[in-house]
């Protein structure tokens, strides 16, 4: 996953990009607020960490433009703005969350992955692919028109691979997000639950959409 860090004091964005870097994540610093609005408004990120004090704008009006132009990239302050007044200011112009500075690596990587494991609040209401359609808040699910009962994990499971659809999600990538649970190789509940979902979504219908990668994990996605 992208993170972007918009932070001008070099020692934390280095501790950050280190940090995030030995968690898996991939993360790019812009040491401006002009920059890091260009950034996230031409490329594509998972979530972006924003300093409110920073030169060209603050993060105020990064996240404010950001709004009014349509993005619901998560977003999470990190700050020396410690006042009550300015965390509400942060969420009420729609932040995800707010993190004072100081701060423990520990708990911003907390808040961090409950961001992205909750940031399915964000997507559209509806998904579609090919002639499947799935509705992520009413928890339904049409294929050529023919409803598919889906268990909640089933559910949980399929919604990740439409929403990331053409991407291919390895089996520790799926454990984390679906099951909230570190992979363990010897657990075989990811490659179960794929064989489930395939017998509902995929082997009534001519076209397959879930597909294998080998030694990679899963994609969802429409091939001729």
């Amino acid at each position: 996953m992208r993170i972007l860090i918009v932070e001008d004091e070099p020692k934390t964005a280095a501790f950050l990009t280190k940090g995030l870097g030995e968690h898996g994540f991939v993360a790019d610093v812009v040491a401006n607020g002009r920059d890091g609005l260009h950034a996230a408004r031409t490329q594509t990120y998972d979530l972006a960490v924003l300093d409110v004090m920073l030169p060209g704008c603050d993060g105020w009006t990064i996240l404010r433009e950001l709004r009014a132009a349509g993005s619901q990239m998560p977003v999470l302050f990190l700050t020396a703005k410690d006042t009550v007044a300015d965390r509400v200011n942060g969420l009420e112009l729609g932040a995800d969350d707010y993190l004072v500075k100081p701060f423990a690596f520990s708990e911003l990587l907390a808040r961090v992955r409950t961001i992205l494991r909750r940031g399915v609040a964000r997507q559209p209401e509806t998904v579609r692919v090919a002639d499947m359609e799935i509705d992520l808040l009413k928890h339904k699910v049409q294929r050529d028109g023919r409803r598919l009962d889906l268990s909640p994990k089933e559910f949980a499971l399929l919604s990740l691979l439409m929403r990331r659809v053409g991407e291919v999600l390895s089996r520790t990538l799926i454990a984390e997000q679906v099951w909230d649970m570190n992979f363990n190789s010897d657990t075989n509940v990811v490659d179960v639950h794929i064989r489930r979902l395939r017998v509902k979504v995929d082997d009534p219908f001519p076209k397959k959409l879930i597909h294998t990668v080998r030694g990679a994990g899963y994609v969802l996605e429409e091939r001729s």
